[in-house]
């Protein structure tokens, strides 16, 4: 791999992007919980798994466990801001995965299970994909170790 790709992927230099990091990272990876561990409420892989399939993303298991790990492990990416532009393109596809396939048909609002929470996490999500993690940000370490 070249060394200006990483400096790409690894540079950003916005002390904002924080404020919108970790709060985003902190629902992805609690809503990955859900999906995966059963945490807060959630059904787990067998459950989600079961629902998944009810509505025709099959093998339901396994799309519970991809969608449930990029929540998860993406979400924890992104709290740490470590390779926070390649987790948050695969939040947003998950986000996008979940507006089409479950929340869209249903309009915009959350009260008839809309997709308005999904596009808020969609937006977010690209906009750290574009951005960056910022400078509080394990990428920023390694960023600058890339430099040297």
């Amino acid at each position: 791999m070249n060394k200006h790709f990483l400096k790409t992927v690894f540079s950003s230099n916005s002390v904002a992007n924080v404020v919108l990091r970790v709060p985003v990272g902190i629902i992805l990876a609690a809503h990955g919980g859900q999906k995966l561990f059963a945490w807060f409420g959630g059904y787990g892989l067998e459950g989600t798994g079961q629902w998944m399939e009810s509505i025709g993303l099959a093998p339901g298991f396994v799309m519970a466990l991809l969608a449930g790990s990029a929540e998860f492990f993406g979400g924890i990416a992104l709290i740490l801001g470590l390779l926070t532009r390649p987790a948050a393109a695969l939040s947003a596809f998950t986000m996008v995965v979940a507006i089409f396939s479950v929340h869209g048909s249903n309009g915009l609002f959350m009260s008839n299970n809309g997709y308005e929470f999904a596009l808020a996490l969609l937006a977010a999500t690209i906009a750290l994909a574009i951005q960056g993690a910022g400078s509080f940000s394990l990428d920023a370490v390694v960023s600058k170790k890339l430099h040297d």
